[in-house]
């Protein structure tokens, strides 16, 4: 299980209140995610468009990887 820092979590309330706040504090690197936090369970993840792009380009390295180990 990840841990979390308290500045990177949020209610959902809280979200759909303070939105473009929270998006600041991505943007200015305040917190390199915001988990979205609903009924007491985390419910979702916040990341910046470049964060993202990263994640994906690394999913899709290891996937190649992945395939390539499987085929020998």
């Amino acid at each position: 299980m990840m841990t979390y820092a308290k500045n990177e979590m949020i209610t959902a309330t809280d979200m759909v209140r303070n939105f473009s706040s929270a998006l600041g504090t991505l943007q200015r690197g305040e917190a390199k995610r915001i988990v979205i936090v609903k009924n007491n369970r985390f419910e979702a993840v916040m990341i910046t468009v470049e964060e993202y792009e990263k994640m994906s380009e690394a999913v899709s390295i290891l996937e190649k990887i992945y395939a390539s180990t499987k085929r020998s």
